[in-house]
């Protein structure tokens, strides 16, 4: 287990278990070693020890950062000349700050009034060049894939295998901080080389001993964008999960591949539910999320709901961007109240009423 203060990066914690050559430049932001949080009112509420693994604690703000400095380090060593994504935010935001960091330029391309505006100043902010496309993000991953051919361009969505790579290192953290792996992890999917990637890690450290077991892969879609659900794309996928709003997921076979080998699930919970559990992880047990995160929570008390929840089990739900990559969501339904004389009185009013 790594020490948080000797921690600089998860390339450089798990390199016998990244594919890095010796001197081979990494390019970092220090990303990984994300909090293991214990969830007490949900664990209440189902019975069970569940965690949240809050990645928006990574530098910027999701667990995008786990693959972009793996994508990112690889296309530096490669001589790539460009970076391109398409993205739904959370991409877009990682490539901009790690191709700033490797000082190569990038290009993304965003699904015009789809992508969360927390998101966009990200990119906008670590210097991306932006193009807005009349299009969902399966267009845009259509135009990337075109592109692929270039030797010059990076592709960085998670087609580029070197992504999975990273993100594994989540599932190795976990089992660190657990001294195990969980019985059930809940994730959210949506172009579904997370789930994917997890489930690499927890049988990476099954196989090599250092783990008795490894969990059942749960993952949870958005019902308006649940092509696992439903069994065929989803031409216009909508959803106020903005993260997972994908039709049409690259890796849908690897993420067949995690749900079947596991035992697993997946499974597709309406908007409402989603928001329900979006508010109850930060109003009970005090993580905000973006509403995307929130939908392993809602598959989480879905399956208490439907008796899947074995009475003290450990359980992981990935959270997997912070909250106020999509401020619109949580101010949405605030009411801010009348102004008050600045007087003890005032203050005092409202403590008595609570």
């Amino acid at each position: 287990m790594n020490n948080l203060n000797t921690w600089t990066g998860l390339i450089n914690a798990y390199r016998d278990r990244m594919p890095i050559d010796q001197g081979e430049e990494v390019i970092t932001l220090h990303e990984g070693n994300t909090p293991l949080v214990p969830l007490p009112y949900i664990s209440d509420l189902v019975g069970a020890n569940v965690y949240a693994k809050v990645e928006g604690a990574n530098p910027t703000g999701s667990f995008k950062d786990r693959g972009m400095t793996m994508a990112v380090t690889k296309a530096k060593s490669q001589g790539k000349k460009v970076l391109i994504c398409a993205s739904t935010g959370n991409t877009s935001a990682a490539l901009a700050a790690y191709a700033t960091r490797a000082q190569i330029p990038c290009v993304v391309l965003i699904p015009k009034g789809k992508i969360a505006l927390g998101k966009l100043a990200q990119a906008v902010m670590h210097g991306a060049h932006i193009m807005q496309i009349n299009g969902n993000f399966d267009e845009g991953l259509r135009l990337v894939r075109e592109l692929s051919e270039i030797d010059s361009v990076g592709i960085m969505n998670s087609i580029n295998p070197f992504r999975v790579q990273g993100q594994k290192s989540a599932a190795f953290e976990i089992c660190d901080a657990l001294g195990k792996a969980p019985d059930q992890h809940f994730i959210p999917v949506g172009n579904a080389a997370n789930i994917y990637a997890y489930w690499v890690g927890y049988q990476e450290y099954e196989q090599d001993g250092i783990t008795s077991s490894s969990p059942k892969m749960r993952g949870v879609q958005a019902d308006g964008s649940a092509p696992f659900v439903y069994g065929f794309p989803v031409e216009n996928p909508e959803t106020i999960a903005t993260a997972i709003r994908i039709g049409a997921p690259a890796s849908y076979e690897k993420a067949l591949t995690a749900r079947d080998e596991s035992g697993g699930s997946i499974t597709a919970q309406t908007d409402e539910k989603i928001l329900h559990a979006y508010k109850m992880i930060a109003s009970k047990d005090g993580v905000f999320v973006e509403p995307g995160s929130a939908a392993s929570i809602a598959g989480l008390l879905a399956a208490h709901e439907n008796n899947e929840i074995v009475k003290d089990s450990t359980i992981v739900c990935t959270v997997t961007g912070h909250g106020l990559k999509d401020p619109d969501t949580a101010t949405a339904d605030i009411q801010i109240p009348a102004a008050v004389d600045p007087s003890l009185e005032s203050v005092m009013s409202l403590i008595d009423r609570l």
